[in-house]
């Protein structure tokens, strides 16, 4: 290209950001255009009075060179501490190491049980569900019944909310592909250091020292420095296109997500001002949903059915405050209890003791819920108080040890997998690729696709190459996850 062409991304998240940092690298002129106050989207790292939450808990492990150059390009190496990967399922009032240990399963099980999942394995193997295009059928092919009543059923359907024989396995291909019974019990067995062939069993990983955010931070600072403009609290309401080209987008100037949902009051002065900024290539992170439903003029009855058939799940974490004793030694534990509504709970100091304060830790509790509903709507008082009880009842904390408590929300924190979802994303991405192929979706909620932190980011690098170098990579066949379990694969060219 003779020219270097004027970018406009949407949303500083991941891969927003990564989009950025690769164009200011490049000389590419770019601003990049964030509805919120904060950077970093689902891998943000909330504030509030000094403690630090790391929203869902982000490893930073990767097989992908080019990610793996990016992150210590943003950040020094001495910002990177190596942690241990250390987690638990709690189930039946006991807890489970994950990954499997067998002196440690078998004493939870008991012989008998222990056997009886063992046979209920046997069987399975033997003869497996005739039908794996559910995920609970594809999980018992794999497991058998009985493991997969006590270790996936709970905790997958407080996730997703949905019974899961109504799930598509897709979300297996894309989470736990080659996690089987019998990797597990390799692992268990035969341990390697650092395991690394399955990604919910690596030993080790990355993470900056103040939490993901701190990432994001700091790449910002370096766009702007090197030239880039990055935009706050401004939300696209219109992506204007002709002539099969997006030409252009307005925005409106809005405040924070409202009171307790991670995003402080507005200090602007020209709320609900409109913008107007144009380009030649846009690269869009925002929910693929809404991406559609913005385009001016307006996509046709058919593609805005599909837009609006996309769903997503949301997400809140419950942060308590209470002394260091009181923590434990996981990042994380899974909660497989029934009787509670939490799905998952961080000790904030086992990931970074730069999160906490001295003499005290910070318990985050995961409530995965639908925006809108009962828990996602109860306030900050009461989701508090829901979360102090819940740690009582599973026997982790006294109530008189929580001092004090914090409430951040992330909406759209998770694509929503059903079984159309796949046609409902074919459908836009053929309008978008006849009516605006310079709109290019970028990562997890821009694409739809449910993966980590570092597929966002590569496809966020592979469009730029295509925006600058005029290459051909196909970035919706990028599966990060894939190339963990097997050879790593290029995209198409």
């Amino acid at each position: 290209m003779t020219e270097k062409p004027e970018v406009v991304v949407i949303g500083a998240g991941p891969a927003g950001l990564t989009a950025g940092w690769e164009l200011v690298k490049r000389d590419v002129p770019v601003t990049i255009i964030e509805g919120d106050s904060v950077v970093g989207g689902i891998s943000r790292t909330a504030q509030r009075d000094g403690w630090r939450f790391d929203i869902g808990g982000h490893r930073f492990f990767t097989k992908v060179p080019e990610v793996e150059k990016l992150w210590h390009e943003i950040l020094p190496d001495e910002d990177f501490l190596m942690r241990p990967r250390s987690s638990r399922i709690y189930y039946n009032g006991k807890f489970f190491d994950y990954p499997l240990k067998p002196a440690n399963a078998l004493g939870n099980l008991g012989v008998v049980e222990a056997a009886r999942c063992i046979a209920s394995y046997a069987a399975a193997r033997v003869r497996p569900p005739k039908d794996q295009s559910n995920y609970e059928n594809w999980l018992v092919a794999r497991f058998g019944w009985r493991l997969y009543r006590t270790f996936f059923k709970t905790y997958t359907e407080k996730v997703w909310g949905v019974p899961v024989n109504e799930m598509p396995s897709d979300w297996a291909a894309q989470r736990i592909k080659s996690l089987s019974m019998f990797n597990a019990i390799v692992n268990a067995v035969l341990p390697k250091k650092n395991q690394k062939d399955i990604t919910s069993l690596i030993e080790e990983f990355q993470y900056p020292k103040y939490g993901p955010g701190m990432m994001w931070e700091t790449a910002t600072d370096k766009i702007v420095k090197q030239g880039g403009r990055v935009v706050f609290e401004e939300k696209v309401r219109k992506i204007h296109h002709e002539n099969g080209r997006a030409t252009g987008l307005t925005t409106e100037v809005i405040g924070g997500y409202g009171p307790g949902a991670g995003a402080p009051e507005s200090s602007r002065t020209d709320l609900g001002s409109e913008y107007q900024y144009t380009g030649d290539e846009f690269i869009s992170s925002m929910s693929f949903s809404s991406l559609v439903k913005v385009m001016d003029p307006p996509a046709p009855a058919h593609v805005l059915a599909a837009a609006n058939a996309l769903k997503y799940r949301d997400f809140l974490t419950v942060a308590l405050v209470v002394p260091e004793s009181a923590g434990f030694p996981d990042n994380w534990i899974y909660i497989h209890a029934p009787t509670v509504k939490v799905g998952r709970i961080q000790n904030f100091a086992s990931w970074s003791p730069y999160l906490v304060k001295d003499g005290k830790t910070c318990l985050g509790l995961e409530y995965f819920v639908f925006e809108g509903d009962d828990t996602w709507s109860s306030s900050d008082e009461d989701l508090i108080a829901l979360g102090t009880r819940e740690l009582v009842e599973l026997g982790l904390i006294r109530a008189s040890q929580v001092e004090t408590g914090y409430v951040v929300r992330m909406p759209k924190a998770y694509p929503y997998y059903d079984t159309e979802y796949k046609k409902n994303v074919d459908i836009i991405r053929a309008w978008l690729a006849e009516n605006t192929p310079n709109v290019h979706p970028v990562g997890r909620n821009g694409m739809h696709r449910y993966n980590n932190q570092d597929h966002s980011m590569l496809t966020a690098l592979l469009t730029v190459e295509n925006i600058v170098d005029g290459t051909h990579h196909d970035v919706w066949e990028v599966n990060v996850d894939e190339d963990y379990h097997e050879e790593a694969s290029s995209p198409k060219r």
